[in-house]
């Protein structure tokens, strides 16, 4: 008899509750999150699952409870991901209130674990983590260079007439700052201001440059052919790789597109087949694969030719591009299975 032991994972405490296939509660027990967690839980793991082995079912397992769940598999355990929205269906319909609490919480993640099958098995991390990294870390590095140069534009506003062109290059603002004479006190201070906002600018420049080079180096290093799809660089690539993950958890290439947004979504009513644009899935691999179709338009490329197709079929231009959006999405998730298979052969 195989032991399902839910966690409800926070970030002072982890609490546990083990079920047997009747959905029996066997035992309870809340441990704070320290060094010591995973002991804990292992030796009282041990004390209550049975003869069939047991299976740890976290909720959030790539939130507040993923260090829990990376030990968890670490200690050689199978532990599979609970989605929060799963189990608080499970906790309402079981009761039929929704009385929350940790415990009520743990069992629901159990029991959720144990009548739903499918849920993504929890695995190490690998070379993927260190790409999704380097991504996450190229957005927040880019989104605060946006925030830098907007801000050296309103200032420059207040100094100039007409401020600055629209793409505004650190060597243009400090020669446009060199130029100004006669400045009042006011104006002084608000050419200290841009100046500030200009040395921001020049230090967010160097960083997103040094974090492009090691992107490229573990790019490299993953040996993906994923770039060998036209419009896929290094840094979409970088996402691609690190925000899918364990590609072999999407069965098909549609449950791939439904994953990452470009496959629509059916809205059907009446008889009446329709279907509207999908705005769900990770919104992040959404933009680098409209990143590739965009630079497939561009040029003379095959993606530029299914997208003229379209639009003499009269789809709108969104439409078309959406649709070469799905022809990319295929196309990676090949390439992402290829190379995962390759990788586990050698």
């Amino acid at each position: 008899m195989v032991t399902t032991i839910g966690i409800d994972p926070h970030k002072a405490t982890h609490t546990a509750v083990a079920i047997d296939e009747s959905e029996t509660v066997l035992g309870e027990l809340t441990v704070p999150a320290d060094r010591y967690q995973i002991a804990r839980l292992l030796d009282w793991a041990g004390s209550v699952d049975g003869d069939g082995g047991r299976l740890w079912a976290v909720e959030a397992a790539g939130g507040l409870g993923y260090l829990l769940s990376q030990q968890l598999v670490a200690s050689g355990e199978h532990v599979i991901d609970v989605p929060a929205v799963l189990a608080s269906r499970v906790r309402v319909l079981s009761s039929g209130r929704s009385d929350k609490n940790d415990p009520n919480d743990a069992r629901s993640v159990a029991i959720a674990a144990f009548r739903q099958p499918g849920l993504a098995v929890v695995r190490r991390e690998d070379h993927a983590a260190v790409l999704r990294m380097l991504a996450k870390r190229h957005l927040e590095l880019t989104s605060l260079r946006t925030q830098a140069v907007c801000r050296l534009h309103a200032t420059l506003m207040q100094l100039k007439p007409g401020g600055m062109r629209r793409r505004l290059s650190a060597k243009q603002a400090s020669r446009v700052l060199q130029g100004m004479r006669t400045l009042d006190a006011v104006g002084e201070q608000r050419r200290r201001s841009a100046r500030a906002h200009l040395g921001d600018m020049r230090r967010l420049d160097r960083d997103v440059k040094a974090n492009k080079t090691l992107i490229r180096h573990a790019v490299a290093a993953a040996d993906a052919t994923v770039t060998d799809v036209y419009g896929v660089g290094p840094i979409v690539a970088a996402f691609l790789i690190g925000y899918t993950g364990d590609v072999t958890r999407f069965a098909t290439a549609d449950h791939y597109a439904a994953y990452n947004g470009t496959a629509p979504i059916e809205v059907s009513s009446g008889g009446k087949k329709r279907h509207r644009l999908s705005l769900r899935g990770n919104r992040r691999l959404n933009h680098a694969l409209h990143m590739a179709a965009v630079t497939q338009i561009r040029f003379d490329t095959p993606g530029r030719v299914y997208y003229d197709k379209k639009l003499a079929e009269g789809k709108s231009k969104k439409e078309a591009l959406r649709a070469l959006k799905r022809r990319i999405s295929d196309a990676a998730y090949r390439r992402l299975v290829a190379d995962q298979q390759r990788t586990q052969t050698s």
